[in-house]
This record gives structure tokens, C-alpha cells and sequence, in this order.
């Protein structure tokens, strides 16, 4: 029997993208898949939603926080109440492809050194091979991996033994900065290649992106935009492109991210956290 596959899936007034994003993660899990469901604040749309699919067979548990707790008090609960082997998180913008999970877990299952591996979000147009290629490497099991120091909070698979290791989030930690800590302590983070792709709805370049115009994005601003950098559609989308680029570029040495060499570095970590806004949830 395969490992137990926990994953998170965390809702807040977005109806429209739900009905298709839970759907969609419930028919990517197998029996060895659990999905646990946390949901924010008093959408009464959003939340009935969520009970349409509380009985299915692949739902595990259910919470409903009438106060928007946003992401780490959700984390939490699943990190620490779960026992399987193997947590994740699926956000509820994002359509994952299927067979995601499955191929993930058997990655992490030939490569112990493995930390947090996801899928990827942006379009073909943003992979920038004279950028990426130098960080695509080759691991047990004929795996690959663009390798970098994290992954965004969506589509992700991460061992339960780094929270083993680690603990869990602690107030105002990231999970970009929880899976930096999980590279300084020599596990292996990336994006698995030839990438598994997550459609990201509130990308304006999704065929099922709810953002059409900048009343759109103003009305419903993503999480992960940038309030000082993103007005228009056209900021939010350089935004994304810069993000994937920024990543491709970043440097795999996690040394660089924390202690006194990134204190000299600040400069350069404040252009990373701009450009990471939209993958670092």
C-alpha cells in the first residue's frame, strides 16, 4: 500500500474559481489521498461550496473559521494534526493536473534528501531555458528537478519528516522561508521536471481567469499581488512574469537567503520578496 497523501485545500469568497478547483483536486485523488478542508470567514456562497462536497469519499476533514485566519493558522492545523508521511496544499485559484500528487510522492519516495517538490504554475512562455537549465538536475529514479530553495504554497508535496525536523510555522514565517530553512538544512526543493503544471486562475493569461479587466483585479485582488507594485492588469501580469523569471535566476545556495551573508545581501532580497509576491503564499 502506498503512503498517506494529506493535502490542504483553504477557501475565502471565491465561489467561482471553487467549482472548479475542488472538483478538480477531489478527482486527482486516489484512495491513499485525503483532502482536508479549511474554510475562511462567512461567505455564504463560497461556503455552500464547500459542504456541496463535504461527503465525498476523498474529504477527510472539514473546519470552518468564522474569522479570516489566512494561511498559517490553516497550515498549522493540517501539519499538526496529520499523520501521514507525505502534506500538502493545493490553493483554491489553482487547477492541478492530473496524477500530480501520485507523481510527487513517488519522487519523494526514490529520493530521501527530497523537501518540498510542487508543480508548476506559469505558462511556457515565462520557462527561460539559458535561465533554468544550469538548475535542472537529475536525482534517483531518473527524477528531475528545477531545483531551487522554494517552491510556491500551492501543488506542493513536503516529506512529514521536515516537520519533524522543523516544527511547524511560527508567527510571520512564510512558507517560502519555512522551505528556505528546510534547504539550509540540506534538503532538496524545486519545481519537478519536465514540469507538472498548475493552471493558476488568477493569472490573467488562464483560459478560466476570472480577471478581465483592472475593475476585475481592483474588485478582487489576488492574494500574492503586490498592493504598491499592482494597479492594472498589465502590473499584475509583469509581476507574474517576473516572478518566474526572478526563480529561474535565483541562486540554489540557501546561504544566501538567511544569517549575516543575507543581511549584506538585503538589497537584493528586497527585488526577490517583490518579485516572489505572486508565488509566495
Amino acid at each position: 500500500m502506498l503512503p498517506t497523501v494529506d493535502i490542504l485545500m483553504i477557501t475565502y469568497q471565491r465561489a467561482h474559481y471553487l467549482r472548479r478547483s475542488l472538483p478538480r483536486l477531489l478527482d486527482t485523488c486516489d484512495e491513499t489521498m485525503r483532502v482536508w478542508l479549511w474554510h475562511n470567514g462567512e461567505d455564504d456562497e463560497t461556503l455552500s461550496v464547500v459542504r456541496a462536497h463535504q461527503d465525498h469519499p476523498r474529504v477527510h476533514r472539514f473546519h470552518h473559521s468564522r474569522e479570516n485566519l489566512r494561511l498559517t493558522a490553516p497550515t498549522n492545523w493540517l501539519w499538526t494534526n496529520s499523520d501521514a508521511p507525505f502534506v500538502g496544499k493545493v490553493d483554491d485559484d489553482c487547477l492541478v493536473e492530473a496524477g500530480w500528487a501520485a507523481r510527487l510522492r513517488a519522487a519523494h519516495l526514490d529520493n530521501p534528501s527530497f523537501g518540498a517538490i510542487a508543480a508548476w504554475r506559469f505558462p511556457d512562455e515565462d520557462f527561460v531555458p539559458r535561465l533554468a537549465n544550469r538548475k535542472i538536475r537529475r536525482f534517483e529514479g531518473g527524477h528531475q528537478l528545477l531545483q531551487n530553495c522554494w517552491v510556491q504554497g500551492s501543488s506542493y508535496l513536503m516529506k512529514r519528516r521536515c516537520i519533524d525536523d522543523l516544527g511547524a510555522l511560527v508567527p510571520g514565517q512564510s512558507f517560502t522561508g519555512y522551505c528556505i530553512e528546510l534547504a539550509y538544512q540540506g534538503y532538496v526543493n524545486g519545481w519537478y521536471f519536465p514540469f507538472i503544471r498548475e493552471d493558476h486562475m488568477d493569472d490573467p493569461r488562464s483560459p478560466h481567469t476570472s480577471l478581465k479587466t483592472d475593475e476585475d483585479l481592483r474588485r478582487h485582488s489576488p492574494l500574492s499581488a503586490a498592493p504598491a507594485a499592482v494597479r492594472t492588469l498589465h502590473d499584475w501580469e509583469r509581476q507574474l512574469r517576473r516572478s518566474a523569471r526572478t526563480l529561474q535566476r535565483a541562486s540554489t545556495d540557501p546561504r544566501r537567503y538567511r544569517g549575516l551573508q543575507g543581511k549584506l545581501l538585503r538589497p537584493m532580497r528586497r527585488g526577490v520578496r517583490r518579485a516572489l509576491a505572486a508565488v509566495g503564499r
